[in-house]
This record gives C-alpha cells, structure tokens and sequence, in this order.
C-alpha cells in the first residue's frame, strides 16, 4: 500500500485550522505535525494553498441499487461521491426490492464490496409486518433503521401506531425518520387536484407536501422517541416550525437529532419558476423563510448534520408533468463545494462545515476511525483548492443519470485529491480506477 505525505495543507479539523503536514501509511493516518515529517519512504504532495479536511460521511443516500439501476448504482454514485470529497456514505432501504431483511441487506453489503468506491453502510427498512427483523440487527455493523412516517416506495410507509410505538420501544440503534403526515398531505393533493385537475403546476408542491404535514410527523416521532428514550435522527428538516423541536445543547448530550440537506439550504420557492421538477423534493423547498430558518438553526446548533438525500432520477422522467415526475436529485459530486460556497457568503465558517458534515455524523452515528484527523484513524481525507472557480454542467457532472439540480452554479472552490482508506479514490478531474471502499462499522 502507497504511503503519502502531506505537506503545507491547511488543516481543518476539530475547529482549527493551522498549517501542517499529515503522513497517510497504511491506509491510516500515522502523523499530523505542524512540524516537517520525515518520511522517505513516502510520495510527497505539494498542499500549499490548499484546505485538508476529513472526508464527508453522508448520512441518506438513495443509489438505486438493486432494481433501479436505470437511475444510478453503488459503482456510478460512489464514484460521483468521491469526486465531491464524500468518503463513506449510509443508503436508504427504498431500493427493488425494499430492504426490509436481514438477508437483502447482506446482498447490499455483498453488492458494495465488490463494487464501492467510498465507505459504506446500509439501513434497513420498517415496515409495518418486519419489527422481529428490525429488533435483531446488529448495531456494530449496521447504520441504523429507517421510517418513512409519509409516503414511500413499496410497503414501507410505516403508519400504524402500534408498529411505531415497537419500533421506537424496541429498536437496538438509531432510528432515523422521513417524516411527513400522509392524510395531511392527502389532503391538500385533493383540493389541488379539484382546482387544477392533473395540471397541477410544480409551485404547489410545498402546499401540498405543507409545513403542517411536515410538524404533525415530526412532533410525533420525538414524542414516541421522548417516551420510550429511543434514539432518533430526523432527517432532512425543511421547516421553520420543525426549528422550534429541537434544541441546541451539544451533539455529545443530544439524544434527538435533526440533519438539513444541502438543497433545504440553498434553494427556495422561488427557484421553482426556473428549475421546475429538478427541484421537486421530499420534503419539498419551501419559502425563504424557512430556507433562512434552516440556515439559522444549523448556524445555532439545533440541526447537527449536512446531508445530501442523493436521489437520481432519469431527465425523462423528471422532465415529466408534476404529478408523476418523481422527487428527488443527485447531489453527492456537489454538496461539499456548495457548503463551502455558503462559508465563503458568510453564512458559515470552514470549520462549521467539516463540523456538520465531518465530523457530527461521526459523532452522531459512532463510526468507528474516520470522520476526524486524527493519528490512527482510517485515511479518508479531501485536498480542496478554495480559489478555482468552476460552474456545473453536463460536461463535468458523473451522475448515470446525467445531470444535476444545481445546473449553472458557479463555485469558487474546487476538489482537487480525494483519499479513501489512504489510497487516492480522485485527483484532478479523474476517479481512479479502484473500488476502495469498506464497510463501516460503528462503536456502540
């Protein structure tokens, strides 16, 4: 295995930054000094004027594999995940079929192993008929087990009282939650479907998909989740009322967590009129009030991680009427350059967001050697130049699907060195040719 030195980086790790110098063998990090390294047996880089951070670990992608390979797979999205600096990553159960046993979440781990080109987790899926299975995983090696309190793909909307009262009493790691109030969201769908018949314009799709519907599901998941003392992640907040859950003691004494995705904190409803379904979420983009609420709260502690929710779908199929284009976007290539660019607005400092999206994740999940620089730890490391601007475009975009929500975007910053388990996994423009990713595990 290669063995590197770092040399004259910008370190940012654990609220500081400092220049120093980093020795990967190995595959782990063996030193970090502000002092000069001897290492002779190691390939120098050149790191000066350059950012070092911990490799992104995002915690909720959907990567399509198995079933709807058409979108994207774990080789394709790796990939793409890479080249935005995301070392490790966790993916979510809606895939064909659902992951709801123990037996298809081991060929998901089987899929990657042989094919990933990051780290990799996979949550298992609820379902109101699979609490024996959820309560049997392994917590050491499993990310943890995902809700979806609102619509989802197959049998997984999970609306039984009684199955998530078990689900919160009963589950053995975290349980994480899409939380949207279907009946809610049902609702609102007929009246605009009395008024506009199937032309339904894509603008109505944060009345649809409201801000109460979002309240109600969240306000009931932390209740469940207050009662039986579960562990819960709620997953990509997207209103200013949700803002009013969560508090900001630190994320070490949190048992109730919230993550904001990059899109929530980026775009508005206003984009709408310009970018159509290729912002077509769920939970939808609201107004700009919530968009800033959601910027403040992160800011303020109360939201403790920066993800993605990575969902390609095809152009065709996005390019389709409201009603059945599909919600969701890539967004694995992008979101740690777009963070950045929020930090060089002033929104944040480059310290909040290796904390967010580096670090807290980490924390949050207890994954095991990785997400800091540390000496010991698993190499996953990104060199970003923080002074070469680039705009995206179906030119440089990786996606299988081929193309991205943020079409147009010029960043300011660019990844130039992405290392996994210390081997370079993307240098330049170019994803080398390795599937290096291992499957995560986690200290609980």
């Amino acid at each position: 295995m290669a063995a590197y030195l770092i040399s004259g980086a910008t370190i940012i790790n654990e609220g500081a930054q400092f220049i120093g110098n980093v020795l990967v063998e190995n595959g782990r990090i063996s030193k970090v000094s502000k002092n000069r390294i001897e290492a002779n047996d190691a390939t120098t880089i050149n790191a000066e004027g350059l950012l070092l951070l911990p490799g992104v670990i995002d915690d909720q992608v959907h990567f399509r594999e198995p079933g709807l390979t058409h979108k994207g797979d774990i080789a394709s999205e790796s990939r793409a995940a890479v080249a935005g600096g995301i070392t490790s990553f966790m993916e979510m159960p809606n895939t064909k079929p659902a992951t709801t046993t123990i037996e298809l979440l081991e060929e998901k781990f089987e899929i990657a192993a042989k094919t990933s080109y990051a780290n990799y987790s996979f949550y298992i899926g609820a379902t109101n008929e699979n609490l024996d299975v959820i309560s049997k995983i392994d917590p050491k090696s499993t990310c943890g087990v995902k809700v979806f309190m609102g619509s989802s793909t197959g049998n997984m909307l999970v609306d039984e009282r009684k199955t998530l009262e078990g689900i919160f009493a009963e589950s053995p790691t975290i349980v994480t939650t899409h939380c949207e109030e279907e009946a809610t969201i049902r609702r609102n769908l007929a009246e605009f479907q009395a008024r506009y018949g199937e032309a339904i314009p894509v603008e109505a799709h944060p009345l649809i998909r409201s801000n109460e519907a979002c309240v109600r599901s969240t306000d009931l998941a932390i209740s469940l989740a207050s009662k039986y003392g579960s562990r819960l992640h709620v997953l990509h907040l997207s209103t200013r009322e949700e803002m009013a859950l969560f508090d900001t003691k630190p994320l070490a004494e949190k048992k109730i967590t919230g993550e904001v995705c990059v899109h929530h904190l980026w775009f508005s409803d206003k984009d709408y009129a310009q970018r159509g379904n290729f912002i077509k979420w769920n939970p939808a983009v609201k107004s700009e009030a919530d968009r800033d609420a959601l910027r403040d709260a992160l800011k303020a502690g109360k939201l403790d991680v920066v993800a993605t929710d990575h969902a390609p779908h095809t152009f065709e199929e996005k390019s389709n009427p409201y009603l059945t284009a599909p919600s969701g976007g890539p967004s694995v290539q992008h979101s740690l350059t777009l963070m950045l660019e929020l930090a060089k607005q002033g929104f944040y400092t480059i310290e909040e967001v290796v904390n967010k999206m580096c670090h807290a994740p980490a924390t949050l999940f207890q994954v095991a050697e990785r997400g800091f620089i540390r000496e010991g730890h698993f190499a996953d490391l990104v060199l970003v130049d923080p002074s070469n601007s680039w705009t995206i475009s179906k030119e440089n975009i990786l996606y299988k699907c081929g193309w991205s929500p943020f079409d147009g975007v010029t960043l300011s910053n660019r990844i130039k060195t992405t290392f996994v388990n210390g081997e370079i996994a993307y240098s330049d423009g170019v994803v080398c040719d390795k599937q290096l990713g291992m499957r995560l595990t986690f200290d609980r």
